[in-house]
């Protein structure tokens, strides 16, 4: 089965527990080769958990270490492509309970990141070609190192539940726990609300892993939603796949400078004392600016743009002056999310899994702004499977800028190529937004070329041939 899944492009990730239970095959393997938390007499320390009587593995002990690993190892030798790590708090660990580093209370709170740094480990040693997906509930600081996706546990399926999410994700993105996420939709309970449902997947778009999950009362997979509920949600998934070359130089940036997914509006304006405790609305990279909506039958919400640029509604193009409070409608179909003006966003079509993932042909859009006279961007791409591609040399960063007065609009489009890495012709679709009249020439590297113009949007193509950069010239 995870064969054929892998052949699809899906990858099976696995959930695991440190938890083995006294009728377990594996019971008396652990006991005979000294693998388990212990008693103050050195047996092996048992106690009844919801699953039944159980013991602990020892992560903090060699013995342990190498035994827990094995049956990853083993498992990986059969195709799984990530680990799901649970319950590891540990949920469940009186404090009676010995380990190789401590008593149990004394080890509780580096338990989940000394697991996570063993399957790391195992990876780099045994696997060092492939990059770990790592998912626990619990961690520690610097967890972040061994490259933990955290996520904020059973949170309640109700809107209650969704309201806290944004303000976890952004503490812990503060703290160096750049992936921090919630089960979208929900997770406890068997509370049905399709209108919850779609405003938590609306939100999942704009945060760090879109993943929804919960007990099995209801449902969480789209599949299983009725027909207009499950067009609502393959809209935001689609979106999420269309958003990948921006969310991966998300994670190029994090990787390469600790920056958060989600970033708080303080970032934006570190002065604004009023900022520190909002979380009502938060950035997502340095582009997208996000208002989650948190509660239910809700038609219009405030909303602060900074005063750094103006704003552009992502979905209908709107105009939204910097420094501005304003009250804005709200659409059943999305959250509002609003684009910088001056911002470069490289988005794909909708593919079916990532392992679909190529830049060869992308679009780019820029959202011009008489007030951004300047502005930067990048997107950062390597083959999506090579550990520490960056520091190998493994990849290539597309560098782009702007440059805007009254008469002509400059883009310029040119690529830094890594020692290591095989750069390739890239067909782009540039896209450049608010354009009020149809400008009288467009060149690029001095020759004209052909255009189109849809309402106040103009289509450019750009064709980025290896070694050479472009620069397109447009005259207003």
């Amino acid at each position: 089965m995870i064969t054929d899944l892998n052949n699809k492009g899906v990858k099976t990730v696995l959930i695991t527990e440190p938890f083995i239970l006294t009728t377990s095959s594996k019971w008396q393997e652990a006991v005979d080769k000294k693998v388990l938390a212990t008693d103050k007499d050195g047996n092996p320390f048992k106690y009844d958990f919801y699953f039944g009587n159980t013991g602990l593995v020892d992560v903090f002990k060699p013995e342990g270490k190498t035994w827990f690993w094995n049956i990853y190892k083993d498992l990986i030798n059969q195709g799984v492509g990530g680990w799901w790590g649970d319950l590891g708090e540990p949920e469940v660990f009186p404090s009676a309970a010995f380990t190789a580093q401590g008593t149990a209370d004394e080890v509780h709170n580096i338990y989940g990141h000394t697991w996570a740094k063993m399957i790391r480990d195992g990876y780099k040693n045994d696997f060092p070609t492939v990059r770990p997906f790592i998912l626990m509930r619990a961690g520690y600081s610097g967890s972040q190192n061994y490259g933990m996706i955290p996520w904020s546990g059973d949170v309640s399926r109700s809107w209650e539940g969704l309201q806290s999410q944004p303000e976890i994700a952004l503490q812990m993105g503060m703290q160096g726990m750049a992936y921090m996420h919630s089960d979208l939709g929900g997770f406890a309970g068997d509370y049905f609300d399709n209108e919850l449902y779609i405003r938590w997947l609306q939100y999942g778009v704009f945060q760090p892993v879109y993943r929804p999950h919960a007990q099995e009362d209801v449902a969480s997979e789209p599949v299983y939603k009725d027909i207009v509920t499950k067009a609502k949600a393959k809209k935001q998934i689609e979106l999420r796949y269309q958003m990948l070359p921006y969310n991966y130089t998300l994670a190029f940036e994090n990787n390469n400078k600790g920056l958060p997914l989600m970033r708080p509006l303080f970032f934006e304006e570190q002065q604004n004392e009023k900022l520190l405790n909002s979380c009502d609305s938060y950035l997502w990279g340095n582009e997208f600016l996000v208002t989650p909506i948190t509660k239910a039958g809700v038609t219009s919400t405030t909303v602060y743009f900074p005063k750094s640029n103006n704003w552009y509604d992502f979905y209908t193009g709107a105009k939204h002056e910097a420094g501005v409070t304003e009250n804005i409608p709200v659409s059943a179909d999305n959250i509002p999310v609003f684009v910088r003006g001056g911002a470069f966003i490289p988005m794909i079509k909708t593919i079916q899994n990532t392992a679909k993932y190529s830049l060869a042909n992308f679009d780019l859009h820029f959202y011009f702004d008489e007030k951004a006279t300047s502005s930067f961007g990048k997107l950062y791409n390597d083959d999506g499977l090579t550990p520490n591609a960056f520091e190998k040399g493994a990849y290539e960063i597309i560098n782009f800028s702007s440059n805007v007065n009254a008469k002509v609009i400059t883009l310029k489009m040119n690529t830094t190529v890594g020692k290591s890495f095989n750069s390739a012709e890239k067909n782009v679709t540039l896209l450049v937004h608010n354009i009020s009249a149809k400008p009288t020439k467009i060149t690029i590297n001095g020759a004209n070329i052909d255009f189109k113009t849809n309402a106040t949007t103009l289509e450019i193509p750009v064709v980025l041939k290896k070694g050479l950069d472009n620069e397109i010239k447009i005259q207003l």
